[in-house]
């Protein structure tokens, strides 16, 4: 399985599972229309309570990446398919908001503007890879 999460780690492990499974859909691991394991066999396999992976995927079906279909459970949708551009721009505004956050936290701790765009660079090329 793609999903590899840390007990020990301080952020929650619904998140590091979200985390994982958007990671996996951008390194196209995993493709719209793939079904995510059960809610119950992730649980068992990741050795976690199953309400926190319950509660990952209801975040991720909140944002946008999968839809709940009965019993064929998750599904990963194809963003241009089920995102109204309403959602697009939504989600356009989170990200830019979470850019911001993250300058700011970054100039708190006495970072300058170049360094923070070196670190946006460096965090593109990996995320886009052979895209670039």
């Amino acid at each position: 399985m793609f999903i590899r999460i840390d007990k020990a780690s301080e952020e929650p492990l619904y998140l590091q599972i979200r985390a994982q499974i958007i990671a996996a859909m951008a390194r196209e691991v995993i493709m719209p229309g793939d079904s995510l394991p059960s809610v119950r066999s992730l649980a068992s396999e990741l050795g976690v309570n199953l309400h926190t992976v319950n509660k990952a995927y209801a975040v991720l079906r909140d944002e946008g990446y999968l839809v709940m279909r009965g019993r064929s459970g998750a599904v990963i949708v194809d963003p241009a398919d089920e995102m109204s551009p309403r959602q697009v721009e939504e989600a356009s505004q989170q990200m830019e908001e979470a850019l911001h956050s993250l300058a700011l936290a970054h100039r708190a701790r006495g970072g300058t503007a170049e360094e923070f765009k070196a670190a946006v660079d460096k965090a593109v090329a990996q995320a886009y890879g052979k895209d670039m």
